[in-house]
Parts: C-alpha cells; sequence; structure tokens
C-alpha cells in the first residue's frame, strides 16, 4: 500500500516546536518581506507567509511597492532592511516585473538576512558542500518530508526533473551532499521515461502533470513539487497521483504534500537567522 508524505501533519509538528521557540525567545525574529506589484497569487502568497508568522510569534512587515518602482528605489530599500537591526530575514516576491533585474535584487539581500538562501553567498556555500546561513526554502522542505518517513538518500538514484535555481538546482545539490546520487532531466532531456524508471527516488518540480505510472518503477518514492489550475480549476501537480499510487512506494499529494513544507521552512529558517544573529 502507498504511504502518503503528508506535508500538513510535518508542518503542523514543526509549527509547534517553533511556538514553543519562539515563547521562550526574549526578542522575537522579524521577517519583512517586499511585495512588487499586483499578481493576485503573490498577494495570496504573501498573505499566508504573513499570517502564519504571526501566529507563530513572529513579527512580520510587507512592505507593498507598485508595479512600476524603478530598480533602484528598490535597490535602496533592500540596503535599508540590510542596515535595520530590527530585521532578522529579508524575503523579495517573486517573479518581479521585467524591468527589475532579480539577481541584481537577490544579490542586493545580506547574506546573514536571506530568508530564501538565494544570495550568491549562500548558494556558494550550498554548491562548495559548506554549511549556508539557511537551505532554500522548498528543497529544505523536501528533505525534511523524507527524513521524517525515514527514506534512504546515501546510494540511492534520485531523479530531479527541473533545473530553476528555486528548486531543481539546489536540491540537487542538496541530494548530492547526502550521498544520493543524482541525475538532472529538464525540457531538453531525451527519452525522460527512460531515466525515471531507473530512479529509487523522482522529484519533479517542472509545473506540468507529467508523470504517471508508466514512467515509474516499482516501489519508488515520488515528490511532486508541481502545481498548477486544471481545466476544471482543480490544484494539480507535476504527477498523475491516482495512476503513480498504483505503483509507488511512497507519494506526495499535490496539495498538502510539499507545499506546506516550503512554508514550514521559511519559518523554520527565520528563526535558525535569529539564532545565528545571536551568536555573531
Amino acid at each position: 500500500m502507498t504511504i502518503i508524505l503528508d506535508g500538513k501533519k510535518l508542518r503542523d509538528k514543526i509549527f509547534e516546536n517553533l511556538k514553543q521557540k519562539l515563547n521562550n525567545m526574549s526578542e522575537k525574529p522579524t521577517l519583512a518581506v517586499i511585495l512588487v506589484g499586483d499578481d493576485p497569487a503573490s498577494q495570496i502568497y504573501v498573505k499566508n507567509k504573513k499570517k502564519t508568522a504571526e501566529n507563530l510569534g513572529i513579527n512580520s512587515i510587507v512592505i507593498n511597492y507598485p508595479s512600476n518602482i524603478s530598480e533602484n528605489i528598490l535597490l535602496d530599500k533592500i540596503q535599508e532592511l540590510n542596515n535595520d537591526n530590527k530585521i532578522t530575514a529579508i524575503l523579495v516576491q517573486l517573479p518581479l516585473p521585467k524591468h527589475i533585474d532579480k539577481f541584481k535584487i537577490i544579490d542586493t539581500i545580506a547574506p546573514e538576512k536571506d530568508v530564501d538562501g538565494l544570495t550568491p553567498y549562500n548558494s556558494g556555500k550550498l554548491f562548495s558542500g559548506e554549511e549556508p546561513y539557511v537551505y532554500p526554502c522548498t528543497p529544505k522542505g523536501i528533505l525534511l518530508l523524507l527524513d521524517e518517513y525515514n527514506i534512504e538518500l546515501a546510494g540511492k538514484h534520485v531523479v530531479v526533473i527541473g533545473r530553476s535555481n528555486l528548486v531543481g538546482k539546489p536540491v540537487a545539490q542538496m541530494l548530492l551532499n547526502r550521498n544520493a546520487t543524482v541525475t538532472m532531466c529538464h525540457s531538453h532531456t531525451k527519452n525522460l521515461s527512460d531515466i525515471t524508471k531507473t530512479a529509487d527516488i523522482v522529484v519533479s518540480a517542472v509545473g506540468k502533470n507529467i508523470i504517471g505510472e508508466k514512467m515509474l518503477k516499482s516501489d519508488c518514492v515520488v515528490v511532486d513539487v508541481g502545481i498548477f489550475k486544471d481545466v476544471n480549476g482543480k490544484i494539480c501537480g507535476d504527477v498523475d497521483f491516482t495512476s503513480a499510487s498504483k505503483i509507488a512506494a511512497y507519494i506526495s499529494p499535490v496539495p498538502g504534500g510539499v507545499g506546506p513544507m516550503t512554508i514550514a521552512s521559511l519559518m523554520l529558517n527565520t528563526v535558525e537567522l535569529a539564532d545565528s544573529k545571536r551568536l555573531r
């Protein structure tokens, strides 16, 4: 019988532990979120992040800018937050308008306040096998979920589908750092199913409903990072859940799998940045 990788259950467990820790902290951490424009999805994400943080006891401020904001004003604001001792963690909600260079924006965030773990400093630490201040949220959530179910990584063949800087590349490196044998696939990969059929673990992060039973080997682990709405408005992932469940030993659902773990990791990262600040 297929075991569901329940991200909601683990998220709630993490939140309970964080609440206890935050109750004992004399100075509560502060998460600053920058939101540019009026993208409905981004607004919902930011609202949920703020609400979650405050429910846990983390201070949260949201800084809103119109979509026509100049890049320089945004850069100045980030520098201001970098220099503000009251701010523990900084998050810039992506995507940004086309006239703003997201790499320049991310590069400007102080590494010790980089809650997404995406600055060149933190990325460089990750890819060199060292400890960054924090790990990127979704990859961190994926590994926490696998660890919760005692899924062995060392020596396992993991196929990662997708090569984004947010998920694919960092999760592949984190798996390598845990001694997994990693194959990365992407839009130019030929004969994808031939590769996925050899995988002990499949991590799919491309946002399309592409993975089914015929692409998997028996008793594999399937981690579905994709999320989109189908023609009927139903939230789906990369994986045909019904089909894949017939053959997988473990599978993460959408919704309820990786998504809750991403927000849990964001809150964990905020508290970890507060801890490292106290030690500096």
